[in-house]
């Protein structure tokens, strides 16, 4: 799959109701190692800032989970951490230098009326018309792309 055909399908998962986070895993769960339901359900809770409580972006804590599912196992605990965080860490500085901040709430502030609490807005042309969401899941995706890319993991 290319990059284009991976933000295409990454902004289409999240047209479809997806959050943020699961909307780019789903984007590469042709080379993860579980089955899109269970990637559905673990990735669940980590939309609008984990949880809706509008902190780390939900397009951004994909990487932890394409990045950690992917990883080769290291001979310690120590060296694995070591080796995703830096992975995480290099993804997320590309996706800040993109957006200005990773952190949910920020990304949003300029959307009027935005919602508090833990009940999800409800998904319809407006909704898509004021949000930016869209943007940060298909940077995402590309950034992803691009780094799985570079690790020789999948070919463009």
């Amino acid at each position: 799959m290319t990059k284009e055909e991976r933000k295409q399908l990454a902004y289409e998962n999240f047209k479809k109701g997806y959050n943020c986070c699961q909307s780019v895993v789903l984007a590469f769960s042709d080379v993860l190692p579980l089955d899109k339901e269970m990637l559905e359900k673990v990735t669940l809770g980590f939309g609008a800032g984990f949880g809706r409580t509008r902190n780390l972006c939900g397009a951004v804590s994909a990487y932890g989970f394409v990045c950690g599912l992917l990883h080769d196992k290291c001979e310690t605990l120590e060296a694995d951490k070591t080796d995703v965080y830096k992975q995480i860490t290099e993804l997320d500085n590309k996706f800040k230098a993109l957006n200005g901040t990773d952190h949910c709430g920020e990304l949003l502030k300029n959307v009027k009326n935005l919602t508090k609490g833990y009940v999800p807005e409800v998904r319809d042309e407006e909704y898509y018309k004021v949000r930016p969401c869209a943007k940060f899941v298909i940077d995402s995706a590309g950034l992803l792309h691009d780094h799985l890319v570079e690790q020789g993991i999948i070919k463009d």
